[in-house]
């Protein structure tokens, strides 16, 4: 469904995995992977004032606030309005479409899409590896557990760096939400594929470079040793 969406709408959507290679929003699938954490209605979310993952009506979605979905508010509106899920399995669709333009690209030749790194090799997937490992050039400029920080650290490195900034595209700033063991992280690089590469600036230490997992990873590669 992903790479149906992304003929359709090539300009604005994007079915690939590797954040290198995205444009506009991507269409995550690998959500459907086992392990994934997407969110059921009604479910509280990670948050200070515990936001609720909240149906709608679809009148209610050009002006709401996600705010307003709180675990304080929701009974509330429950008791209000009922639940817009509520006929939800009343209407059940079918897959046999998807079925059938997943059947069709494969006969046309093309490999089923990447799963994430930590899966085992699927069969019919192409060769997982990454474009930063092939073509991109890349550098990292910041690592924090503080998006804040880490982006204020993008912003000396463009001042150091101004005329090569200038010639980045959008979407040549990267800025990546890590998993940790119990964390998460900011990581930003920046790809410097629009840069003549004598003009290309070396990898230095990342300012900040704050990675809370450096220590756990070194520790496992020390015991792999």
């Amino acid at each position: 469904m992903s790479r149906a969406i992304e003929r359709r709408a090539p300009s604005i959507a994007s079915s690939k995995w590797w954040k290198e290679e995205r444009h506009g929003v991507f269409l995550d699938y690998n959500q459907n992977a086992k392990d994934r954490t997407t969110c059921s209605a009604y479910s509280v979310r990670p948050l200070p004032d515990a936001r609720v993952s909240t149906p709608l009506h679809w009148h209610e979605v050009s002006d709401c606030d996600p705010a307003d979905f709180t675990v304080l508010t929701i009974p509330k509106r429950f008791a209000a309005l009922g639940d817009p899920h509520a006929d939800i399995e009343a209407a059940p669709g079918s897959l046999q479409t998807l079925l059938d333009l997943a059947a069709k690209d494969e006969a046309a030749g093309l490999a089923d899409a990447p799963w994430p790194p930590h899966f085992r090799k699927m069969e019919g997937e192409a060769p997982r590896v990454a474009p930063s490992r092939t073509k991109m050039p890349l550098i990292v400029v910041a690592n924090s557990p503080n998006k804040e920080a880490a982006l204020e650290g993008l912003e000396r490195w463009k001042r150091k760096y101004a005329q090569v900034a200038g010639l980045l595209a959008i979407d040549d700033i990267l800025v990546d939400s890590m998993r940790g063991r119990s964390s998460t992280w900011t990581r930003i690089r920046v790809n410097l594929r629009h840069v003549p590469e004598a003009q290309r600036p070396p990898q230095e230490t990342p300012d900040p470079d704050d990675d809370p997992t450096r220590e756990w990873r070194q520790s496992i590669a020390r015991r792999a040793r």
